[in-house]
């Protein structure tokens, strides 16, 4: 397996593709664009030209850090894709955060034991995550 690691931006489509199939939901193709464009850090994981994994941050660059659309396809879970995406986000994060930066994601289950790997914990119950949805 051949697999090319990249920091591009992904087209809004692939990106959603790859949400769906990884059992994300899907966003609006507008609001895709935007949001890529405006991210921090993205890092692409590729077979050929297929978008097959993705992970990125999202925030202020200074105080807030925020990772978010990590993804693998399925057919390609299970071979540390996931662990690699991360990472390549823990080392952008170890160069550029400054001290007192808060890092946050919404772990689903079971992604949390490889969140845990990189040093994540459980905010609760001091602390729970919240979210509105549009």
């Amino acid at each position: 397996m051949n697999i090319d690691l990249s920091y591009e931006i992904p087209n809004a489509k692939e990106y959603n593709n790859l949400r769906i199939i990884s059992g994300l939901s899907p966003k609006d193709e507008t609001a895709s664009e935007i949001g890529l464009r405006n991210s921090i850090f993205m890092i692409t994981l590729r077979d050929s030209d297929k978008l097959i994994g993705m992970g990125r941050i999202i925030g202020d660059g200074g105080c807030m850090y925020h990772i978010v659309d990590i993804a693998v396809a399925p057919p390609y879970q299970g071979n540390g894709f996931g662990h690699l995406i991360m990472s390549e986000i823990n080392k952008y994060l170890d160069n550029h955060a400054p001290k007192s930066s808060y890092v946050s994601l919404i772990a689903d289950v079971p992604a949390d034991k490889l969140y845990k790997k990189f040093g994540f914990d459980y905010s609760a119950p001091g602390s729970v995550g919240m979210a509105k949805r549009y």
